[in-house]
């Protein structure tokens, strides 16, 4: 990594003073060195601290091109999936709330320790969503958990 140099104010990598880094298929921007390509916010982290993350490298506000220091933080496989954005098919705009319309309610649940948690039924969307949240904060999520 001799050869690269990164700026945590801004995020870009660069190799003899022209940026470097093209964003790869899962949208994360990659780099290559050494003949192999490597997550530019893996390296980014290593060059800043001096050694690349014991874990997952998350992007706290969720956008995967943006690896200032400040947006980047170290965190295990769990941590790193209490702060996922909304998945698209969501239709109930709160990730973990849902309609069931063969009981007529809103249903609440989430997901700890890779086992779903049933959080409850109500009839009003609020009550599912409001337990949500609070479930959200009891088990540690990111409070970035669920944006757009």
């Amino acid at each position: 990594m001799d050869n690269l140099a990164y700026n945590p104010k801004t995020g870009q990598l660069y190799r003899k003073g022209k940026p470097v880094g093209c964003v790869g298929s899962d949208g994360y921007l990659i780099v290559t060195l050494d003949g192999k390509q490597l997550k530019a916010h893996r390296v980014a982290w290593a060059i800043h601290h001096g050694k690349f993350p014991e874990g997952h490298v998350d992007h706290i506000n969720g956008d995967r091109t943006d690896n200032r220091i400040e947006n980047l933080r170290d965190v295990t496989r769990q941590e790193n999936q209490r702060n996922l954005k909304k998945p698209s098919h969501n239709k109930s705009g709160v990730v973990g709330v849902s309609w069931d319309a063969s009981r007529g309610s809103w249903y609440a649940s989430i997901q700890v320790g890779g086992k779903t948690k049933n959080l409850g039924r109500w009839q009003d969307k609020r009550c599912a969503v409001a337990i949500r949240r609070v479930a959200e904060h009891v088990y540690g999520f990111h409070e970035n958990h669920g944006r757009r």
